[in-house]
């Protein structure tokens, strides 16, 4: 087994703590992305053979998971002031901010269920803000899993090049404005919608596109929330 095969090693490095393993995971995250994640580049950070952390991970795979959780650890929920959906729309901004702030950290998270005590945290304090507002039990984890999954989405568009002429130095700005010349240029009598919206479609920044996306899904939970009331059940334990 590599824990055993690593047995010799591991014991040779009585500095080593899973600590210190995801802190060195972290820098190579950061300046060299998930995909140039590896446990041979962390155990490099660390001045180890990679053997050694096979006494504190499996593989890559369980590595994600703690490192889904560790980049939650600053992470830190708004105030409770405000009604139930300013504070829901501050925890959606603060969130994507958070993700945007760390380098390809909506691909470490997304998807993942990583429950270690920072997400915990941050999922039993939303929790307890949307069932205090009246949501259902249900409904408040939907909710819970519905708001997550749109920020990470969101980010992980705006942390994707959005064609290949990002990828070879054009800025998103000169991107947008090629793709709106070509929409406008379409044939109008067989595209025109395309043709009359190529502004509208190409011109609203990231922080506009999230804006409105964030109030119609806020808009959805609102509807959602009535009903609760309209159609009560049992009360919170």
């Amino acid at each position: 087994m590599a824990r055993d095969s690593a047995a010799a090693e591991g014991a040779a490095q009585p500095g080593l703590t899973r600590r210190t393993l995801l802190a060195a995971a972290l820098r190579v995250l950061e300046r060299e992305g998930v995909n140039g994640l590896s446990m041979r580049k962390v155990a490099a950070e660390l001045g180890v053979k990679a053997a050694s952390l096979y006494w504190h991970v499996r593989n890559k795979e369980q590595l994600l998971d703690l490192l889904a959780d560790e980049l939650m650890a600053d992470a830190e929920p708004p105030p409770r002031q405000g009604d139930w959906r300013e504070q829901l729309r501050e925890y959606s901004l603060r969130y994507r901010r958070h993700l945007l702030g760390k380098r390809d950290s909506a691909k470490v998270v997304a998807g993942r269920l990583a429950l270690g005590p920072n997400l915990l945290r941050l999922m039993e304090d939303q929790l307890d803000r949307l069932r205090e507002a009246g949501f259902a039990d249900a409904d408040a984890a939907l909710a819970n899993y519905l708001l997550g999954a749109f920020v990470q989405g969101f980010v992980l568009q705006e942390q994707s090049p959005i064609s290949a002429s990002e990828t070879e130095g054009a800025s998103r700005s000169e991107v947008a404005r090629a793709a709106a010349d070509r929409l406008r240029g379409l044939p109008e009598a067989t595209f025109p919608n395309l043709v009359a919206l190529a502004g509208d479609l190409t011109t609203p920044s990231m922080d506009d596109r999230f804006a409105f996306g964030l109030e119609r899904l806020l808009d959805g939970l609102a509807v959602l929330r009535a009903g609760n009331h309209a159609h009560p059940t049992a009360e919170r334990p």
